[in-house]
């Protein structure tokens, strides 16, 4: 009996020194950068604070030009020395579907992805930068950039919007209205120099004017169009204007047009007409010896929107059809609103003019 309270006595005397001795920790976050320390192996606990931020929350920029996904981080309260942190941008397209890698540095070490390798790297001006600088900008790179660090097990993030500047037009196939299942209609504006435009783009074209009672194809698989003054064939009179909807369609089933979207353009469109008119395989030619291709329609788009173009001369485009780019409206030249004027695919042995098209490089 006595042998037992001894042994009771030994064991809660050894609890006793063992809380005694060991270290009060507060019941908080706390965390070492084991992997990435700094030279002083410093320990950071609760209270020092990782801040994420970015300085506006869209960018806008053009096809073929360069634009910075601002983002920064910073500590609370301020640290001695800097630290290693690993910094991830990744990218949601404007038209939705899964997030995918950009660019993920750690210290100098830096990768990026997929179509954005060689376009892309970090700002690095001043400590705590993590901008994104994004060059040769393509038209589907539109969407959301998502900017996140991480130092040990603490993270922040912070997103930016990318959006391009450009036009807008609709598209239809040559065989006539409504032809265009979202397959065809991405190819057909892929054939065009122009992507599918978003609805973002589409509802800006509209507040601009753009009035269109045919239904498209948009880069979401929406099928909508836009209407600035309405009317019978496009939902009557007692619509207010808007840009009309029917929603998410069968992406293989269904048949329509295509808003297709265009930026800036790399080279020159110019109308070219010898001493006489020609038939679509002369104007092939015509260009050709002038050191340039026919113009395709979103090149058309993108010269009348961005510079200016504007003839009164109906020619041949690279798909077939036939148009001219109106800014200044006047007699004989169509509506008395600015646009691009149709005459839709006439047969190919017809006499026109011819838009061409000479890169920037020739």
């Amino acid at each position: 009996m006595m042998m037992c309270c001894l042994q009771t006595l030994l064991l809660l005397g050894a609890q006793l020194l063992l809380s005694l001795a060991a270290p009060t920790i507060p019941n908080d976050f706390f965390y070492h950068d084991y992997i990435n320390g700094n030279g002083n192996k410093e320990i950071h606990f609760s209270g020092v604070k990782l801040h994420v931020d970015s300085a506006q929350p869209s960018v806008f920029a053009v096809r073929g030009g360069n634009a910075t996904m601002p983002c920064r981080f910073w500590y609370e309260p301020e640290l001695s020395s800097p630290r290693g942190v690993r910094v991830k941008w990744s990218w949601r397209p404007a038209a939705g579907g899964h997030e995918s890698d950009v660019l993920v540095a750690i210290g100098a070490r830096t990768r990026s992805f997929g179509a954005f390798r060689g376009r892309v790297h970090l700002r690095q001006d001043f400590p705590g930068d993590a901008a994104l600088v994004m060059t040769n900008l393509l038209l589907n790179d539109t969407g959301s950039y998502h900017c996140e660090v991480v130092d040990g097990l603490e993270d922040r993030s912070t997103s930016v919007h990318l959006e391009l500047r450009g036009v807008v037009f609709p598209y239809q196939h040559p065989g006539g209205q409504y032809h265009l299942s979202f397959l065809g209609a991405q190819q057909a504006c892929e054939e065009q120099d122009s992507t599918l435009a978003t609805f973002t783009q589409l509802f800006q074209s509209w507040k601009e004017g753009l009035n269109w009672c045919n239904a498209g194809w948009l880069a979401d698989g929406t099928v909508q169009y836009p209407i600035t003054r309405p009317r019978v064939p496009c939902g009557g009179h007692g619509l207010t204007p808007g840009v009309r909807s029917y929603g998410r369609r069968q992406l293989h089933l269904h048949r329509y047009d295509v808003f297709c979207f265009s930026s800036s353009l790399q080279g020159e469109v110019y109308y070219l007409q010898p001493s006489y008119k020609m038939n679509l395989t002369e104007a092939q030619q015509a260009c050709q010896e002038d050191g340039a291709e026919v113009a395709k329609v979103g090149q058309l788009y993108a010269a009348w929107k961005q510079t200016g173009l504007d003839h009164c001369d109906a020619g041949w485009l690279s798909d077939g059809s036939v148009r001219y780019p109106i800014t200044k409206p006047r007699r004989h030249c169509g509506s008395s609103e600015p646009g691009v004027r149709s005459f839709g695919f006439p047969p190919p042995q017809h006499k026109h003019g011819v838009y061409c098209y000479k890169s920037g490089g020739n």
